[in-house]
């Protein structure tokens, strides 16, 4: 009988009916299932602003209301407005890098491989016009921003290292000529693509010259493919 007395009066401690203190959020931490899917959303949306606007016209305030989120929140994942933007900057070099290791140009001879890295380089710049302004805008900065991320330019070893695979390859086969310079090519092509996005409404505007046609754009990219090759075939 006092067996059962006693466990009638052993009721459940308090404490332990209270959720702990260390699991809930704490103050300014934002509330949300999945902070990676918030945090892309957030570099998407940041991402046009950026392109649209450069770094100094740029709000957050408009971000987060694309979002659906809050100021308090993108501070939080980002700090800062300016480590949003440096955010954005790694996720678009993050992308080109990325379907640029699916391009398999070891499986291609070396002037097909060349073909097609430039081809690539062409079509990807021409359908990303909001990386083309990232870049320029972080040109005005004089690269201050990129310089703080060494995911950047961690990002952008691989696509050396394909462009000089490609060209020691053609050397090798008698096809490419020799004390041709990878990072020197890399920047002829990314030079000949980057103009064609990037001056394109001045240029046809002054040579009163139509480049936005099916036919024009598909007649630019023949040329620039070809001039690359011309320059480092023997």
């Amino acid at each position: 009988m006092r067996m059962n007395q006693t466990v009638q009066k052993a009721p459940a401690t308090p404490a332990l009916n209270k959720p702990r203190r260390a699991a809930r959020p704490k103050a300014g931490e934002p509330r949300t299932n999945d902070p990676e899917r918030t945090m892309a959303d957030i570099v998407e949306v940041a991402t046009k602003e950026f392109a649209d606007k450069g770094l100094s016209g740029a709000r957050i305030d408009a971000i987060a209301a694309s979002t659906r989120t809050s100021k308090r929140m993108i501070y939080y994942y980002f700090t800062s407005k300016e480590g949003l933007y440096v955010a954005v900057l790694e996720q678009a070099y993050r992308r080109i890098r990325s379907i640029e290791n699916e391009l398999r140009l070891e499986d291609l001879e070396p002037e097909d491989a060349l073909r097609k890295l430039v081809g690539f380089t062409f079509d990807y710049q021409l359908a990303s016009p909001d990386f083309i302004r990232l870049v320029m805008t972080e040109n005005i900065h004089n690269g201050e921003f990129l310089a703080q991320s060494k995911t950047i330019q961690q990002l952008n070893v691989p696509v050396i290292n394909a462009v000089k695979g490609v060209y020691e390859r053609g050397v090798k086969a008698g096809i490419f000529r020799r004390n041709l310079d990878a990072i020197d090519l890399h920047m002829s092509i990314s030079a000949l693509c980057f103009f064609n996005v990037a001056n394109r409404h001045t240029f046809a505007l002054i040579f009163k010259r139509e480049l936005v046609s099916p036919r024009a754009i598909a007649q630019r990219r023949d040329s620039i493919i070809e001039m690359v090759v011309r320059f480092v075939r023997r």
